[in-house]
């Protein structure tokens, strides 16, 4: 395994299910989705059955906080090392290329690994590799007991390059047909087309250059009108921020015992072009689930005279508002059920720069004070209206962001606000596909 330690990142040695494995069970959605739709997870056990899957291998959250969680994390380390040992999983060296197609688009990637000791999350962070959103440390731990111990890791992790003149991933678009085909198949439920290939040796050093190239402090203060002292931000979080904020919590708190050369010092991650035609910014809507206050009287005691509601007659009318605010500095925020069928929220002197950091910053305390059982983030104004209408539920839909704002508002700002973005909806997100190990 080669480390090119100037640009953080190691060209990996993957693993892969055995000739004979079916892809199509095999392969499953990022665990962090459907948390609020259990249906989605039942049906994906029934796909699967007792064939070799990830879903034997990954802990989807839907399950976390329930009865047997101590003993499902054991299954899934003992299922581990079994197909390790029984040969399921068989080696790959060098970069996979990767595309990714669903309703008519293809998402282009290159998986890598990524340096943990160039990454850092903290608020401020001037690192080479770093965070987009706030991570909750509070989220780490049972992250944490999920990997501790685990023989592999398998990412849904996407991380993004700023790369306009498309220097780095899409060139290996044109050869493709060069590479030898890894995995070429229809995703289960819907979520379209995944195929992978195995990048030449030959090639590997192109994708180092130009990741080099991104990288120069020349390049990097011109593009950004930035000082040249300014610290290079050369691949900033796309999906699976605290994932990885839990391999580096787990590498700060071992590499002591353990050394600098362990393979745990380094994550896997599927890095994605910025730039990239398919690859679009969703927002993602909040929604609380059996509510103890009225939200609405707390909103007004909380933002004051700042605070105002206007009924809408249906969805169509509150997306429309939200999604074409043109009020200045005032911030509009959709509101579904609580009480109330469709709304939408105007909120004067707002005190952060995005309508999803004012509205989390009184979701934060309404939770804390007890206003609402429990939160979840979801994806697509049908899930908000659907979950949101049902009795004790109150959804927020939010507007998103522009995709060709985040490297600059990074670099100036530091991170965005949890949850402010999404690359792409729910069924959209990355599939279990490649493993590693991350054991000694």
């Amino acid at each position: 395994m080669k480390i090119i330690s100037d640009i953080g990142i190691q060209i990996p040695q993957t693993y892969l299910p055995k000739a004979g494995i079916d892809p199509r069970k095999w392969a499953v959605i990022a665990c962090d989705q459907f948390t609020s739709e259990p249906e989605y997870w039942h049906d994906v056990e029934k796909i699967v059955g007792d064939a070799p899957s990830t879903l034997n291998l990954t802990f989807p959250e839907v399950h976390l906080e329930k009865p047997g969680e101590a003993e499902r994390i054991q299954r899934i380390q003992l299922a581990m090392r079994k197909y390790l040992d029984e040969g399921i999983l068989q080696p790959h060296e060098g970069f996979v290329y990767v595309e990714r197609t669903i309703d008519g688009k293809t998402r282009k990637g290159v998986m890598l690994c990524l340096d943990l000791e160039r990454y850092d999350y903290n608020k401020g962070s001037s690192s080479l590799i770093r965070a987009t959103e706030g991570t909750i440390v509070d989220r780490l731990p049972p992250r944490i007991k999920i990997r501790e111990g685990a023989a592999l890791e398998f990412p849904h992790i996407l991380v993004l390059i700023d790369d306009p003149n498309k220097t780095v991933i899409e060139p290996l678009t044109t050869v493709k047909e060069k590479f030898e085909k890894l995995y070429d198949f229809d995703l289960m439920l819907d979520s379209g087309h995944l195929a992978g290939y195995a990048v030449n040796a030959e090639f590997e050093n192109g994708i180092v250059e130009a990741l080099r190239g991104l990288a120069k402090p020349e390049t990097f203060a011109a593009k950004y009108d930035v000082s040249k002292d300014e610290p290079v931000l050369l691949f900033a979080m796309g999906d699976g921020n605290h994932s990885l904020a839990t391999a580096k919590a787990i590498w700060e708190k071992n590499k002591a015992q353990v050394g600098m050369d362990h393979p745990s010092r380094y994550a896997l991650v599927e890095i994605e072009n910025v730039h990239d035609e398919a690859l679009e910014f969703e927002p993602i809507h909040r929604v609380l689930f059996g509510l103890k206050k009225d939200v609405f009287a707390e909103m007004k005691a909380y933002f004051g005279d700042n605070f105002s509601y206007t009924p809408v007659a249906n969805g169509a009318d509150m997306t429309s508002h939200v999604d074409n605010d043109v009020r200045g500095e005032n911030q509009l925020v959709g509101v579904v059920g609580g009480g109330q069928q469709f709304g939408v929220i105007e909120i004067a002197n707002p005190a952060t720069n995005l309508a999803v950091g004012t509205i989390q910053a009184f979701l934060d305390g309404f939770l804390k004070d007890g206003g609402a059982e429990k939160i979840d983030y979801v994806h697509g104004e049908d899930v908000v209206e659907r979950l949101s209408l049902q009795n004790g539920n109150v959804g927020f839909y939010l507007a998103g962001m522009h995709k060709n704002e985040l490297f600059k508002t990074v670099i100036v700002d530091g991170a965005l606000p949890r949850k402010t973005f999404s690359m792409g909806e729910a069924r959209e997100k990355r599939f279990y596909m490649e493993a590693r190990k991350i054991a000694g």
